[in-house]
């Protein structure tokens, strides 16, 4: 073999070994983010949020037996809980969580769960009944997004959207304001995008700034925060921010 081949291949090889070598030390540096990410370590969204923005937090039963009073001193300024889901079902820890945070300072609010198996109106009668309209709590919210197997390809966009209607409306009539929307990117496409442009919009966005083509009030941008006050088979808290002032977040309250 002639020297300047051999001189050749010897490069080429070097080239391979710092190429695989720079691969995996990209690899290991990715899982280890995506395992910080996962577990709470890191929460990508943090570099977007600053002293002056209004946090809160969102809690179902999953928090467990929660210390509203010592939830409430952190820096958290309003808190939504779970109510009901679908036409029947209540979720076991919200009477409780009700009434305990309205004995805090923070502004509290209830959400609902909405189904694709249940009439919108009935949805909404059975938040009301379990809900009563109650001076200075937020706006009711209708959370709307895919769950079990549920996607875009087997929903009709059109039928779901006639029965979020109905129960928004009903909501609305209810408590004489208009319900905040929660959903996350893929069920605003199918299901919000061009539609309900009056109503305030609560979108999750766990990695990145939303990137919509309207405005939003508030913002879910991690479901990995830890704080204390709660013992729960969940061991991490969603956490939002509302996009506006104090003043702006109080025009949410009920008179």
């Amino acid at each position: 073999m002639k020297t300047e081949n051999r001189k050749s291949i010897n490069k080429i090889a070097l080239i391979l070994k710092i190429t695989a070598v720079i691969l995996c030390v990209a690899l290991a540096g990715a899982l280890c983010a995506a395992y910080m990410v996962y577990t709470g370590l890191l929460i990508p969204n943090e570099i977007f949020i600053t002293d002056s923005d209004i946090v809160g937090c969102d809690v179902s039963r999953y928090q467990g037996d929660i210390q509203w009073d010592l939830l409430a001193r952190q820096n958290i300024s309003f808190a939504f809980i779970k109510a009901t889901e679908g036409s029947s079902h209540v979720d076991p820890a919200f009477s409780e969580n009700w009434e305990q945070a309205f004995q805090t300072r923070l502004y509290v609010g209830a959400y609902h769960f909405f189904s694709f198996e249940s009439p919108g109106e009935g949805q909404a009668q059975h938040f009301v009944e379990t809900v009563p309209v109650r001076k200075q709590m937020l706006s009711p919210v209708v959370d709307i997004e895919f769950y079990g197997s549920y996607n875009e390809q087997n929903t009709d966009a059109p039928a779901i959207r006639e029965e979020l209607s109905a129960c928004l409306l009903a909501m609305e009539a209810a408590y004489g304001s208009k319900p905040i929307i929660y959903t996350t990117p893929e069920a605003y496409d199918h299901f919000i995008k061009g539609y309900y442009e009056d109503y305030p919009l609560w979108i999750r966005s766990v990695l990145t700034r939303p990137r919509l083509d309207r405005d939003w009030q508030f913002w879910q941008y991690t479901n990995r925060e830890r704080l204390d006050g709660y013992s729960g088979p969940e061991q991490y808290i969603d956490m939002n921010v509302f996009h506006g002032t104090e003043a702006m977040l109080r025009e949410l309250l009920l008179e």
